[in-house]
Formats: C-alpha cells, sequence, structure tokens
C-alpha cells in the first residue's frame, strides 16, 4: 500500500516484546493504515537487540500488504550478519531502509568502534545496488554529539554523498529550527528531502526525560503550559494535539516535503493530528 496524500506521511513503530504488545501494533498498524501512509517503519535496537523482533514486524507488516521499513545499523554486528539481512530483506520485497549509525548495546568495551551511517550506506549500495530507497538521520537542533552546527551538516552530506535518498529529522518542537536547518543544508549542496519527526505528546515527563538525552529542546513556555494542564487531562490532552497540529501546519508551510511521525505504538494521539491536517 502506498500513500496517496498530498503531503507524504510516514509511521515510526518499535518491535514489541510481547504478544500483547504485537496485538496492540497490529491493530495501531490497521487503523494508522487507513491514513495511506507512504511506508511504517520499524526501530532497531542499541547493537541491533531488537534484529529479530524488528524482522519479524517488518515481513509480517510486508505480508499484510503495507511497505515496511527496518531501521538499521551496524552496532556490534559483524559484516556478515548485516549482508544476510540485507539479502533476506530483499528477498522478502523490503524497499526501504532508514539507515543508522545507532548505538552499541551495553558490555562493549571503550575500543568498539561505532560504525557510521555514511558507511553503512555506503555497504548497502556496495552490496545491494539501488534496491532500496535509504533514509538516514538528520538533526535539526544539533546531534548532541556534534562539534559544531556546520560540522553537523557535512556529516548528514556525507550520507547523502554516499548514496542516500532522504533523511529523517530528530523531533523537535520549534517550527524555525526546521525552517533555519533547511536552509543551511541547501547552502551546503543538500537537495534530498529531508522529512520533519513528528512526536506527538503524550506523557509528557517521559519526553521531558528522553529529550534531555537525546538533546531536543522543549520551549520553557510549553513545559509551563501542559504542565498547567496535569489536572486537566482531557484539556491537556486537547492542547498538546492543537500544538502539535500547528507545529506540522507551519512545517508543511515552510515547504516540508511530508511528515514522519513517532508514534510510540499508539494510535492517538497521531490520528486526531492527521484528521486535522486533512490527512485520510
Amino acid at each position: 500500500m502506498t500513500g496517496t496524500n498530498q503531503h507524504p506521511v510516514s509511521f515510526e513503530f518499535f518491535p514489541p516484546k510481547t504478544e500483547v504488545g504485537m496485538n496492540k501494533l497490529q491493530e495501531t498498524r490497521r487503523v494508522l493504515g487507513q491514513l495511506n501512509p507512504e511506508y511504517f517503519s520499524v526501530t532497531y535496537g542499541a547493537g541491533g537487540s531488537t534484529r529479530d523482533n524488528t524482522k519479524k514486524v517488518v515481513l509480517e507488516g510486508i505480508k499484510a500488504g503495507f511497505n515496511t521499513a527496518p531501521h538499521l545499523s551496524f552496532g556490534g554486528d559483524e559484516k556478515e550478519a548485516i549482508l544476510n539481512l540485507l539479502k533476506e530483506y530483499q528477498a522478502n520485497d523490503v524497499s526501504r531502509i532508514v539507515a543508522l549509525r545507532g548505538d552499541l548495546p551495553s558490555g562493549f568495551g571503550a575500543g568498539s568502534r561505532l560504525v557510521h551511517a555514511n558507511e553503512l550506506v555506503s555497504f548497502i549500495r556496495e552490496h545491494t545496488g539501488d534496491h532500496f530507497h535509504l533514509a538516514v538521520a538528520a538533526y535539526p537542533e544539533i546531534h548532541p554529539e556534534a562539534d559544531s552546527y556546520d560540522s553537523d551538516i557535512h556529516f548528514l552530506k556525507q550520507k547523502f554523498d554516499a548514496g542516500a535518498n532522504s533523511a529523517i529529522t530528530q523531533y523537535f518542537f520549534n517550527p524555525d529550527a526546521y525552517a533555519f536547518f533547511i536552509e543551511r543544508c541547501q547552502k551546503a549542496g543538500i537537495d534530498q528531502p529531508i522529512y520533519p519527526g513528528i512526536m506527538p505528546i503524550t506523557n509528557f515527563d517521559n519526553l521531558k526525560r528522553f529529550s534531555q538525552s537525546c538533546g531536543a529542546e522543549i520551549p520553557r513556555w510549553l513545559t509551563y503550559r501542559v504542565e498547567s494542564l496535569k489536572d486537566s487531562p482531557e484539556d491537556q490532552k486537547a492542547f498538546c494535539t492543537e500544538f502539535m497540529t500547528t507545529l506540522c501546519e507551519k512545517l508543511l508551510s515552510y515547504g516540508a516535503p511530508g511528515l514522519h511521525f513517532y508514534t510510540m505504538n499508539q494510535i492517538e494521539p497521531t490520528q486526531s493530528i492527521c484528521h486535522n491536517l486533512n490527512i485520510k
């Protein structure tokens, strides 16, 4: 199934660990699938720690008729293991991959080397040619480990030069950060589409904790406003949905090629935001 919306959307899942979680994910996919997404993507734990579950969700999604893209990184794996996985995906009609640097799993020593995403993109191109559409990660508010804003864009360009087709950004809540980032990317010679990553606000305490570790900035006024509504869950939910809808509208008005939603395996509020945007 391929999206038919004016502005393409895609939805990201994580691989469940239980049968109950898998059943819930299948229902989420069924409902969000009615919005005609361009594709679903499935995350990949540190060092490939969810590799088997990721593959299971991806292949099950393909079998159900949905364009489904696995996330992939080398992590602690040998090239042969990644090559075998690529061949299996290729044989099962997977046409997209989200290629990431990823993180090493716990227990790997300080001497272990992360394989950067541009190296993974080159590896995939070397062994599978143009079979896969390759998406990579981008960071409008700068990767937490970046030396500078310009160096971060330089490394993004390396990924595209290696053969990536598009990029998906880390989530953010300031639309001007995306607009400035795109402007700087274009000046650096990047003309491939960069899709903003959208994180609907559900559990705000969890979002604050995760944002501190990944470098995503939550505006102070937004924190105050959301927390001021904590005694009225329905009002808080309505405000967050409205805020995210407005953010998406601004991004599309700035020329964003589409939207990539981090669903956290939930139907809501992604479904409501999409309906507000007339995505159906």
